[in-house]
C-alpha cells in the first residue's frame, strides 16, 4: 500500500526534499545539489537520498525552475512566429517602456524570437471576428517548407483579433501539423484568447519556446521515475498557485515559467492559517534573492501583470509575488555618492560569502551575521564550518570605508538589508491598500528566519511564524495545492447592456472547457470545483478588478457592489455613480487533491535539554550573552524570551530583546513583538 507523499523544489543551487509519510504522520526532508543541465537527474538523486522506492510513492509533485532558467539563459529550441501581415514587429515594439525611466542605456532584453524567425501571412479577422480574408492554403504550405528546411522547432501562431475568431489560426495549425508532424505548434486563440496584441503575442511565442523544453524535461522525468516503479501521474506546480499533470504541460508550458516561485507563497499561506491567520505577508530569503507575497482573508492576491524578463508579459493568473536582491550572498557595497548600499549583487554559491572559505573577500549579510555573532560557526548541524576571521576581514573592509567598527559595519549592512526587504513589503502592501499591522509575517527560506523579526518590528507586524522547517518550506508547498486551470476571454460591454441570461451562457461555454480540462486531467466530477470571475472597470479605465461571481447568477447588484467595495480598498475610491464596464470573463478549475494532515505534538521534556550553549550577541550597539537553543529539542507550548538564538539543519532563527517566542503545537515559532 504506498503510504508517501513527496514534494520537490528543484531549485538553481539545491534541490529540497520533502516527504511526508500518511502512516505516521512523520516529516522527513533533504536537500541535494541540482543538475541544471539535466534536471531530472537531481530530483532522482534526492528520491535516492530520502530512501525511498518509486513504489511507495502516492503523490509526487515538485516545483521546477527549468522554464524560468530557460527564457533567463536564452537556452531556447529553435522558434518561428507567424503572424497577420504587418505584425511582425508587435513583439519588438512592445509597449514602448522601460522598466527604470530613468535609465537611458539599459536596454530591454531581445525578443525571444529573432525578426529573422517572424513572418508574415495573408489572412485578416475584423474586432468582431468576422473573416475579411481567409488563410491561403498554399503559401502556408510553402512556408511551412520553408520552416523544415530551416530545422525550427516550435511555431507560435498569432493572428490581429483571433480572441475573437480563432478560426484562422486554427486552419493553419492543422496544416502545418500535416506538413511538420514533429514540430511544436500553439495558437494564440487556444493558449490566450484574450484583447491586447503585445500580451497575447508575448505569451503564445512564450509557450511556444518552452513547449519543446517542458515537454521534453517532464517525458524525460516520466521515464526515470517509472524505472523507479512509480507509476501515478507527475505533478507540476504552476504560476496560478496550482498544479498540472504531465500531460497538460507541453500545452500550456508557459504557466510553468514561475513554477518554483509560486511553492513559497504556497506554503505561507499553509503555514499562516494552520496557526490560525487569515492575513499573512510570505518572506521567503534565500542566498541570493527575496520572494515576498501576500495573503488577505485566506486567499493568494493573484495578477496578470507579470513576467520573466521586463517587456515580455505572461498573460495566464499568477500569484503575485515581488522578487527582489536581497540574500544572504547579497554584497554590501559603498556607492558613488558615499552610500552603503546591499545587494542586488550577490556572492552566489561559488566562490560564495567569504565564511565560506571557497575564496569570496568582498562582505555578505551572511558575513555580518557571523561577525554579529547572529550565525554560529557550525552550520547544517556541525556538517559546515564558517571562518569567522575571513568574515570579520571582510566586513572591515567596509568598516573602514566609513570609519566605524568591524561590528558597527556588520550591523549598517544587516539594517540596510532590513530596510530595503521592508520597502518591498510595503510595496506588496501598503501601496496595495493592506495595513501590514493586520498580517503575520511568515519568515522562511535559509535566511528568512536571521531577519524576520527586524522587518516586523519595522512595519509594525504584531506576529512572526518561523515554519518547522523553513529552508524547505518552498518544497512543502508542492504538496498542498489542487490541480487549477483557468479559462478565459475577453467580453467588453457595459454592464447595463448586459441581461443575466446572456452571462450565463457565456459562462456556460467557459465552465464546460473547464470540466474538459479536469477530465483530461482524470479529476473526478466529486472532487471538481468550478468558480466564475468577472472583469470590472469604471468606463474609460484602463486596467480592471476580478470579482467573484456565483453559479447561479440572478442579478448583477451583487457583483456590482462587490466591485466598488474592492475598488475603494485597492485605489482608496470608488464611484457608484460611475458607469461600470465588464472587461473579461474567467472559470476557473480546481480539482481537489488530498492534503497531508501534519501531527500535532505534546509537550516532552524542558527547554533545558534544547539548551546548546551561549555566546556573545550584538544587539542594540552591543554584545549580550545569548542562549542557543536545539530547535528540534524544544517542547511545543514553551515560551522563550529573547534574547535567544535557535538553531537547527536549515537555518537558524534570531530572537531579539523585546521580543517572545512559543512553539505550537505543529512546532511552529511564533514570536511577538512585544515593545
Amino acid at each position: 500500500m504506498t503510504h508517501t507523499r513527496l514534494a520537490i523544489d528543484v531549485g538553481g543551487t539545491f534541490t529540497d526534499v520533502f516527504v511526508f509519510n500518511e502512516n505516521t504522520g512523520e516529516v522527513f526532508v533533504t536537500k541535494t545539489s541540482s543538475t541544471p543541465s539535466n534536471p531530472e537527474e537531481g530530483i532522482i538523486n534526492g528520491i535516492e537520498k530520502a530512501g525511498l522506492n518509486g513504489k511507495d510513492i502516492k503523490i509526487f509533485s515538485h516545483g521546477t525552475t527549468v522554464g524560468t532558467n530557460a527564457l533567463i539563459e536564452r537556452k531556447l529550441p529553435k522558434t518561428a512566429l507567424i503572424t497577420t501581415k504587418g505584425f511582425r514587429d508587435v513583439t519588438e515594439i512592445r509597449r514602448g517602456t522601460k522598466e527604470d525611466i530613468w535609465d537611458t542605456y539599459k536596454d530591454t532584453a531581445k525578443p525571444y524570437i529573432q525578426r529573422r524567425d517572424r513572418f508574415e501571412v495573408t489572412e485578416r479577422t475584423d474586432y468582431e471576428g468576422n473573416i475579411l480574408e481567409a488563410i491561403q492554403e498554399d503559401e502556408i504550405r510553402a512556408l511551412a517548407r520553408k520552416l523544415k528546411r530551416r530545422n525550427t522547432e516550435s511555431i507560435a501562431v498569432c493572428f490581429i483579433n483571433a480572441y475573437v475568431n480563432g478560426e484562422n489560426e486554427a486552419k493553419v495549425k492543422e496544416i502545418l501539423k500535416e506538413e511538420l508532424p514533429d514540430v511544436y505548434v500553439c495558437i494564440s486563440s487556444e493558449v490566450l484568447p484574450e484583447i491586447f496584441e503585445h500580451e497575447r503575442m508575448s505569451t503564445t511565442i512564450i509557450n511556444a519556446v518552452l513547449g519543446p523544453i517542458m515537454s521534453k524535461y517532464i517525458s524525460k522525468l516520466s521515464d526515470e521515475m517509472q524505472k523507479k516503479g512509480y507509476e501515478e501521474e507527475i505533478l507540476v506546480l504552476h504560476s496560478g498557485g496550482g498544479v498540472m499533470t504531465s500531460s497538460t504541460v507541453p500545452r500550456y508550458a508557459a504557466r510553468l515559467a514561475s513554477s518554483g516561485i509560486a511553492a513559497g507563497a504556497i506554503a505561507s499561506k499553509h503555514i499562516a492559517k494552520l496557526c490560525g491567520f487569515d492575513n499573512a505577508i510570505g518572506l521567503d530569503m534565500g542566498g541570493t534573492s527575496t520572494d515576498i507575497s501576500l495573503m488577505f482573508e485566506g486567499d493568494i492576491r493573484i495578477t496578470k501583470d507579470w513576467s520573466i524578463e521586463y517587456g515580455y508579459p505572461i498573460g495566464f493568473p499568477s500569484i503575485e509575488i515581488l522578487t527582489i536582491g536581497a540574500g544572504g550572498g547579497s554584497l554590501a557595497w559603498k556607492d558613488e555618492g558615499g552610500s552603503l548600499r546591499n545587494g542586488p549583487q550577490s556572492a552566489g554559491a561559488a566562490p560564495g560569502p567569504a565564511c565560506y572559505g571557497r575564496g569570496g573577500i568582498s562582505p555578505t549579510n551572511s558575513d555580518a551575521n557571523l561577525v554579529l555573532g547572529r550565525l554560529g560557526v557550525n552550520l547544517l548541524d556541525g556538517t559546515m564550518q564558517l571562518d569567522k576571521s575571513a568574515a570579520i576581514k571582510a566586513v572591515k573592509s567596509i568598516a573602514d570605508e566609513f570609519d566605524q567598527t568591524v561590528e558597527e559595519a556588520a550591523n549598517a549592512i544587516i539594517q540596510v538589508a532590513n530596510a530595503n526587504m521592508s520597502d518591498a513589503v510595503r510595496l506588496i502592501s501598503v501601496r496595495r491598500g493592506y495595513d501590514p499591522r493586520d498580517f503575520a509575517l511568515v519568515a522562511f527560506g535559509g535566511a528568512g528566519p536571521l531577519h524576520g523579526a527586524y522587518l516586523a518590528k519595522d512595519l509594525n507586524i504584531p506576529k512572526i511564524i518561523i515554519p518547522t522547517h523553513p529552508g524547505v518550506a518552498a518544497a512543502m508547498g508542492c504538496l498542498l495545492v489542487d490541480v487549477r486551470h483557468d479559462i478565459s476571454k475577453t467580453y467588453v460591454k457595459k454592464v447595463t447592456d448586459v441581461s443575466v441570461e446572456e452571462l450565463t451562457d457565456q459562462f456556460s461555454d467557459l465552465r464546460t472547457e473547464a470540466k474538459a480540462l479536469l477530465e483530461e486531467e482524470g479529476i473526478s466530477e466529486e472532487t471538481s470545483t468550478l468558480m466564475n470571475y468577472i472583469d470590472l472597470r469604471y468606463k474609460g479605465q484602463w486596467r480592471s478588478l476580478a470579482v467573484v461571481v456565483p453559479d447561479e447568477l440572478t442579478s448583477l447588484e451583487d457583483v456590482l457592489a462587490a466591485f466598488h467595495k474592492e475598488h475603494e480598498r485597492e485605489f482608496a475610491f470608488s464611484d457608484p455613480e460611475q458607469a461600470v464596464e465588464i472587461y473579461g470573463l474567467r472559470v476557473t478549475a480546481i480539482g481537489t487533491v488530498p492534503k497531508p494532515e501534519f501531527l500535532q505534538y505534546e509537550p516532552e521534556g524542558t527547554i533545558e535539554d534544547a539548551y546548546k550553549e551561549t555566546r556573545p550577541v550584538y544587539f542594540e550597539g552591543k554584545f549580550v550573552d545569548t542562549k542557543v537553543y536545539h530547535r528540534d529539542k524544544i517542547p511545543v507550548y514553551t515560551q522563550i524570551q529573547g534574547p535567544a538564538i535557535v538553531d537547527q539543519l536549515d537555518t537558524t532563527t534570531v530572537i531579539p530583546p523585546g521580543f517572545t517566542a512559543e512553539v505550537d503545537v505543529y512546532q511552529n515559532i511564533i514570536i511577538t513583538v512585544n515593545e
